[in-house]
């Protein structure tokens, strides 16, 4: 009996982990769409402030 719960256990361990791990590439994905386009799609620096130095 315990070999058995220990099995289901570790089932659930690992399909808890690789779903989180599906979850994260996701966001890693999302984060790194959002960091490219504040490359192509610069936004103004705010009034009295100098340009940013990655302007190029």
């Amino acid at each position: 009996m315990v070999p058995i719960l220990l099995v289901l256990l570790l089932a659930l361990v690992l399909f808890g982990a690789g779903f989180a791990v599906k979850v994260l590439w996701w966001i890693a994905l999302a984060v790194l769409v959002v960091w490219l386009l504040g490359f192509f799609l610069p936004t103004p620096p705010p009034r009295g402030a100098r340009a940013r130095w990655t302007t190029w």
